[in-house]
């Protein structure tokens, strides 16, 4: 068996500072942190390190029994982070002492069987730590204090933590979080983008065969960017759940604002898009928008109408017909319709990702570029002038320069794309073509 890293999972019931913890841990800012409860719902998985000692990190919204369907939801995924977890923290709040949410939280992380420490947060002064043993009524044994705001008493807990982790635990047993390791830049990945509510999470849950993500049909449910590694028939790849990106008039300060820089990071990193449209509502300004912003990142991108089932056969040529008016830009793209709820059409993604990529990555010969470049002008020349040479520039995206004697139009630059696309067989991957004169 393949060993992989000792999981922590930070658990505890809304607003004690979980995340904060998490990014104390980390040392930097990686979970969206806000003064108010429910802004982490999905699990957020990070690696961590101290003292040479590396271990999976887990946050978790927070674990609050009989709230609504979508606090069911949360508290679900935070379950399944406390049964995939080698050691829980239980983070308490100090400054409001045990609640009965907290002793729910204890009693379900007791069932668990885990090992556990419970963390007691917001120690921010000295005459907060006669608050902490209060919390031995948990049952959970001696709290750890800290203030994961400041930093205080952040060391100690860590030293605890390593030392109640194995020093590797192999990867047979079930429902892990063994996909949690860090982005391999090796590893290619895939960032599932697209307006609220149109079905991206419950997309990346199929795709990933894993309930990930909360999924709720609430707009704005996922506020932070979500990864996981999956194994397929073609080698790894990283699926990146991200935020609905709205209007910028509609992002509110705190945590949708983080969430749209870090859909807008993923984006920027991801070496393919998958661009969700609600093929019920339509392709909006919006989609529009955002499209352009996939497109500006120079990523192939496919795009994936969702809730295909939903939409009546009579219909359907007419909403195709609109995505390739609205979305004319992406010519390129292919449109795959899918439904992620009950699967319909989800197994042709992965083949026409994979063929984006490695187009994205791909080289062509100078000889044979030359050769096809001048088989298009002899067909169809160009009304201002010719090209002399071509050549490859670089890659990622595929990028060639023309020698040409004069400026060429966009339109014949298109008509060259085309036959370079076509020959070649780019498929859904954007190209860039740039021309520089030269006296021919």
């Amino acid at each position: 068996m393949s060993a992989r890293l000792p999981v922590v999972a930070v658990v505890g019931r809304p607003n004690v500072g979980k995340s904060t913890l998490v990014n104390r841990i980390l040392g930097r800012r990686d979970a969206i942190v806000e003064e108010r409860p429910g802004v982490t719902r999905d699990r957020k998985v990070v690696e961590a390190d101290w003292a040479g000692t590396r271990f999976t990190l887990v946050d978790t919204g927070g674990w609050l029994p009989g709230g609504d369907g979508l606090d069911t939801k949360v508290s679900a995924q935070a379950e399944r982070a406390m049964d995939g977890a080698d050691l829980l923290l239980l983070v308490v709040d100090t400054t409001v002492g045990i609640t009965a949410e907290d002793e729910a939280v204890a009693a379900r992380v007791h069932r668990s069987g885990r090992p556990v420490l419970v963390v007691a947060n917001k120690v921010d002064a000295d005459n907060r730590e006669a608050d902490v043993w209060d919390f031995v009524r948990l049952g959970l044994g001696d709290p750890v204090a800290v203030s994961a705001l400041h930093g205080r008493g952040s060391g100690d807990l860590l030293d605890e933590i390593v030392a109640r982790l194995p020093v590797q635990v192999g990867d047979g047993r079930d429902d892990r979080e063994q996909d949690a390791a860090p982005a391999d830049p090796d590893v290619p990945g895939i960032a599932i983008v697209g307006r609220p509510n149109v079905g991206k999470s419950t997309l990346f849950n199929r795709l990933i065969g894993d309930d990930r993500s909360v999924v709720h049909d609430q707009p704005g449910t996922t506020r932070d960017s979500v990864d996981t590694v999956v194994e397929t028939d073609d080698g790894p790849i990283r699926f990146v759940d991200t935020a609905g990106l709205r209007r910028k008039s509609r992002v509110d300060e705190g945590p949708e604002y983080f969430g749209l820089v870090r859909a807008l990071q993923a984006i920027d990193h991801a070496d393919a898009a998958l661009l969700v449209i609600d093929a019920v509502a339509g392709v909006t300004h919006q989609d529009q928008r955002l499209a352009e912003r996939v497109d500006a990142a120079g990523s192939p991108i496919v795009i994936v109408l969702n809730k295909w089932e939903m939409v009546a056969t009579e219909d359907r040529p007419t909403v195709v017909a609109d995505v390739e008016d609205r979305l004319g830009f992406l010519g390129y793209a292919p449109i795959l319709k899918v439904s992620a709820r009950t699967g319909l059409g989800v197994h042709k993604l992965l083949p026409a990702v994979r063929e984006a990529i490695d187009a994205y990555h791909r080289r062509v010969p100078t000889r044979e570029l030359n050769a096809v470049v001048g088989q298009a002008q002899a067909a169809h020349p160009s009304p201002t002038g010719r090209v002399l040479y071509a050549v490859q520039g670089a890659t990622d995206p595929p990028t060639f320069t023309l020698f040409a004697t004069r400026a060429m139009p966009p339109t014949y630059l298109r008509y060259l794309e085309r036959r370079i696309r076509e020959h070649f067989g780019f498929g859904p991957t954007p190209l860039k073509l740039r021309v520089r004169k030269r006296a021919g």
